[in-house]
C-alpha cells in the first residue's frame, strides 16, 4: 500500500519566481540497478521492505534471498511474472557469500539494501561504499524492554512472551533482556513468567497450535546452547532452562526450549551478545536512569520499549534513549510502512532507513533544476548581476 502511494512523494518541490521570471524545481529519478540482500528469518517480508518501493521510484532490482530458505522469493517472483511486471525489472540470483561479492563488486549495481548480522552489514557497508555504491545495511539488535514498578505487569509478561519468545528469538526486534528497576517488579515478573514459558507448546513447524518450532539449523541450536552454558559459567542465575527439550516424534530437530535467567549483569556474553535464540535475560537497577544508562552504553541501537503508568518516565525514556526504534507498553516498535525502519549506532550503517519515506530517498536521486526562458524584446531584460553600491 506504501509503495503504491510512493507518487506522493515522488513528485518533488516547485518554486515559481525565485530570481526574475526564474522557476525552479526538483525531481526524484531513479538510480538504476539496485539489490537487496535479506535473511533467513523473514524471507517474505524483508524483501517486500525493499523491491516494490525500488521498482515503484523506476528502478531494476536483483534479489539475493538467504541460501537457506529461497523458495518465498521464487513464488512471490513468478506472481509479479503472472501479473505482468516486464522481465528483467525483478530479478533473483541465489548463493551465499561469493553472490553477496559479485554484487558488491558488479559496477551496473549503484545501490545495496542489506538485512542481516552486524558482522556482514558493516562489511557490505565497507566493501560498497568503497565502490561508490549507496549502502543502506541494518545489522544486528540487543533490544531492551523497561520494566518500572508501576507497570502493567500482565500486559508486560504477555508482551514478553511474544517478543522474547516468537519466532523462537530469530529475529532482530526480539526483546532479550528484561530491565527491571527494582527488585520488587523483578521478583514478581519472574515468577509469571515461568510457568508461561514452561507451558509454551513446541514442535515442528508444520503442526498446528504452536508457540515456537525450531531454530533454523544445528548451528544455530548448538551455538544458542552454548551461550546458555556461558551464562551459567559466569554467574547468571538459571531460572528455566530449555536446553534439554525433546519434542516427540522430532528427536532430532533443532530445539531450543524457552530459557530465562535472572541477575544478569552488563559484562556477561548473554547480556553483551546477540544470541538469536529463545533465551530472555533479566537486569536488576535501582532507578530509570540506569536502565537508560545501560541501554545508551550497549553498543547496538535498535529497538526498546518502556512498560509504564507515568507519562513522565515515557516522556523522558522516550527523549534521552539513544534507539531507533521505541514502543511505550508496546513490546516490538515495529514501525508501520508509512514510518522508516531502522536502529542506532551498530545496528545501522547508513544514513537512510528502510521502507517509508526514507526508502523512497534511498532509491531515487534528487536532481534540481532551474529554468529561465528568454523575455520577449518588449519586456525589460533580466538582472542576473547582484545589487551594489557602486
Amino acid at each position: 500500500e506504501f509503495a503504491c502511494a510512493a507518487p506522493e512523494i515522488l513528485k518533488g518541490e516547485y518554486s515559481r519566481n525565485v530570481g526574475p521570471n526564474i522557476d525552479a524545481w526538483s525531481d526524484m529519478q531513479p538510480i538504476g540497478v539496485v539489490a537487496g540482500i535479506t535473511p533467513f528469518n523473514f524471507p517474505a517480508m524483508v524483501p517486500l521492505w525493499m523491491y516494490p518501493l525500488a521498482i515503484v521510484c523506476g528502478n531494476c532490482f536483483i534479489l539475493k534471498p538467504s541460501e537457506r530458505d529461497p523458495s518465498s522469493t521464487l513464488y512471490i517472483a513468478q506472481l509479479l511474472q503472472e501479473a505482468g511486471l516486464p522481465k528483467g525489472v525483478l530479478n533473483v540470483v541465489h548463493g551465499d557469500k561469493e553472490a553477496v561479492d559479485a554484487l558488491i563488486e558488479a559496477p551496473e549495481v549503484k545501490a545495496l539494501s542489506f538485512v542481516g548480522s552486524t558482522p556482514i552489514a558493516e562489511y557490505i557497508y565497507s566493501e560498497g561504499t568503497k565502490r561508490g555504491k549507496r549502502v543502506q545495511a541494518l545489522g544486528g539488535a540487543k533490544n531492551h524492554a523497561v520494566l518500572m514498578p508501576d507497570a502493567d505487569l500482565d500486559n508486560a509478561v504477555s508482551a514478553l512472551m511474544g517478543a522474547a519468545y516468537g519466532s523462537c528469538g530469530e529475529r532482530c526486534m526480539a526483546i532479550s533482556v528484561a530491565v527491571c528497576v527494582g527488585d520488587q517488579i523483578a521478583d514478581a515478573l519472574v515468577q509469571k513468567l515461568i510457568p508461561q514459558i514452561k507451558a509454551r507448546k513446541i514442535g515442528a513447524g508444520t503442526s498446528c497450535g504452536l508457540a515456537m518450532g525450531p531454530l533454523v539449523t544445528a548451528a544455530a541450536r548448538d551455538k544458542v546452547k552454548g551461550y546458555i552454558d556461558a551464562g551459567v559459567a559466569q554467574g547468571a542465575s538459571l531460572v528455566v532452562d530449555g536446553r534439554d527439550l525433546v519434542v516427540a516424534g522430532s528427536e532430532n530437530g533443532y530445539f531450543v526450549g524457552g530459557t530465562l535467567f535472572d541477575k544478569v549483569t552488563p559484562e556477561m556474553t548473554i547480556y553483551t551478545d546477540e544470541i538469536f535464540g529463545p533465551v530472555l535475560c533479566i537486569v536488576r537497577v535501582g532507578s530509570l536512569e540506569q536502565a537508560m544508562q545501560l541501554i545508551n552504553d550497549h553498543e547496538y541501537g535498535n529497538g526498546t520499549c518502556i512498560f509504564t503508568r507515568d507519562g513522565e518516565s515515557a516522556r523522558l525514556f522516550c527523549d534521552e534513549i539513544e534507539v531507533g526504534m521505541v514502543g511505550v507498553n508496546v513490546p516490538l516498535p515495529v514501525p508501520v510502512a508509512y514510518h522508516g525502519f531502522g536502529g542506532w549506532k551498530r545496528s545501522l550503517f547508513g544514513d537512510l532507513h528502510a521502507y517509508g519515506p526514507d526508502g523512497v530517498r534511498f532509491y531515487t536521486r534528487k536532481k534540481a533544476i532551474t529554468q529561465r526562458w528568454p523575455q520577449r524584446a518588449s519586456h525589460e531584460a533580466a538582472q542576473f548581476a547582484f545589487p551594489s553600491n557602486g
